[in-house]
């Protein structure tokens, strides 16, 4: 992905004040502080399993790196089409080819696309890219930038709640049509070239299934990171400002502190693919990694150790609330 940096040191002004005075307190159903219709919110749709997504998380990290050609990425392929399948109505994977940089080869690219309520013809779309960085060319050690990185949280996390999100679709059938497509080959891009990354969701974008017309998509991006701030992306708000108005505004209901419902960085990430296919679509990322120095990112640091089960929740929590109980607001 690609963050454009003109208004950065402002933000990061804004977001040290802001997590200085956050609370931290995490509202439950039967806190005080949340409304009757907060209370009924949490009450009425399926409970979220934080720590199940964050097992999801670590499952995709034991294979190793997963960029594409790798042994890691081949065997996460298979994980993931065996964990859609025992949960969608259906899954199916979209392969293609992908050339690589000039004098580099063309490498196979896997997107997976699994559908849940088949037969509803409203539909929303959810998506993250499945695959990591093939090298850490962010990283401090010079050493270390031909590493592929591990990509915990860029790559595994925003997966890993959909995963679990797969899980309760299956045991809670949704009011809706939900479709899951996992994108292959976004971070196969060269540093400051934004039209080179997102391979899967432009292909995807080009190629989706005959009546796959979703009335909106939500891609998840980053959002494992255990000091979590979701802010509204730049592009998603000029583009779907009700979207992302439905999205901070369910979770205020909530009480999720994770969600900042202020002006965020812009981002070129999967989600503009499928907005140039005329689908509404919006990121939800926190690319302040772990802060606004960003020093994770694209590096060997990216690692488990860097996220926590409890920001997974927080995003999941989001997801359910608006499939389950917002299902009668989407137009």
């Amino acid at each position: 992905m690609k963050v454009n940096e003109h208004n950065r040191s402002i933000l990061s002004l804004f977001f040290c004040i802001l997590a200085a005075t956050l609370c931290t307190h995490q509202m439950s159903e039967g806190d005080p502080l949340l409304s009757k219709g907060a209370r009924r919110l949490q009450r009425d749709v399926p409970k979220f399993d934080g720590k199940a997504a964050y097992g999801m998380l670590l499952h995709q990290t034991e294979f190793g790196p997963r960029a594409p050609g790798s042994v890691g990425h081949e065997k996460c392929l298979r994980f993931l089409e065996r964990e859609l399948k025992s949960s969608a109505d259906a899954v199916q994977r979209q392969q293609f080819w992908h050339n690589l940089p000039p004098g580099s080869k063309r490498i196979r690219l896997t997107n997976i696309i699994s559908a849940f309520n088949i037969n509803a013809s409203k539909r929303i779309l959810l998506t993250a890219h499945w695959d990591t960085r093939p090298w850490a060319d962010q990283d401090p050690d010079p050493k270390n930038r031909a590493k592929p990185i591990i990509g915990a949280n860029d790559g595994a996390s925003g997966v890993a709640v959909l995963l679990e999100l797969a899980r309760q679709l299956k045991r809670n059938p949704p009011p809706i049509g939900v479709d899951i497509v996992l994108f292959d080959g976004e971070d196969l891009g060269t540093t400051g070239v934004a039209e080179s990354f997102s391979a899967g969701a432009k292909y995807f974008a080009r190629n989706r299934p005959a009546g796959m017309n979703p009335l909106f998509a939500i891609n998840i991006d980053m959002v494992g990171d255990r000091d979590l701030l979701i802010p509204r992306e730049v592009n998603s708000d000029r583009y779907a400002p009700h979207l992302m108005n439905l999205i901070f505004t369910t979770a205020q209901e909530l009480g999720i502190s994770q969600f900042i419902d202020s002006p965020g960085t812009e981002v070129t990430d999967d989600h503009m693919p499928l907005m140039n296919a005329g689908i509404p679509a919006v990121d939800l990322i926190d690319f302040s990694y772990p802060d606004e120095t960003n020093k994770y990112w694209h590096t060997i640091a990216d690692t488990p150790d860097k996220c926590s089960s409890e920001s997974l929740s927080a995003v999941g929590r989001v997801l359910v609330a608006i499939i389950y109980s917002k299902a009668s607001t989407i137009q």
